[in-house]
């Protein structure tokens, strides 16, 4: 059965997902969180990313890790050009991004536009609560599936449906 949500192209790798003996393949999900832009939700991000290894595997768990500072990777000599052209590949080897938008990040915002231009499901995760705006640029997108929630338990039963349908 295949879906599309929000007007989202057809994409056959997504149709293709249960193969021919119906067998499920594991998702490679690719986690988007603020790092330089802000810190504050670093243990919600980790919470995150143990939740969505219940579907795949996350390629980006590093983005929950306590040691990761607003300075980034910069501490272990990783140049900026090494992160974006591993980050980069990594959105191309994924089959859904998840991105935690609540906290305003350039770099999250890139990750979802490249995503997106990729073909890639986008899913956005926001807490009104936060007393933060949305972006119109992620708001305004109907390609991005967006979830908004308070608590892990509320996105485990908003999310956790549309994971399983991929």
């Amino acid at each position: 059965m295949f879906v599309r949500w929000r007007n989202q192209p057809f994409n056959q790798k997504r149709y293709n997902r249960n193969g021919y003996n119906g067998m499920r393949k594991e998702l490679k999900i690719y986690f988007a969180g603020s790092i330089r832009g802000g810190r504050d939700d670093q243990a919600l991000y980790a919470d995150l990313i143990e939740y969505l290894r219940s579907f795949g595997t996350v390629l980006t768990e590093h983005v929950g890790d306590s040691k990761l500072t607003e300075r980034g990777e910069a501490g272990e000599q990783r140049t900026d050009i090494y992160i974006y052209e591993r980050d980069v590949a990594w959105i191309c080897e994924s089959d859904v991004v998840v991105a935690e938008v609540t906290t305003p990040s350039l770099g999250v915002g890139y990750e979802i536009g490249l995503a997106e231009s990729l073909g890639k499901q986008v899913f956005a995760l926001f807490r009104p609560s936060s007393g933060r705006h949305l972006s119109a640029m992620i708001g305004g997108n109907r390609s991005v599936v967006q979830i908004e929630y308070e608590t892990l338990h509320d996105l485990q039963e908003l999310l956790g449906p549309h994971l399983q349908a991929l």
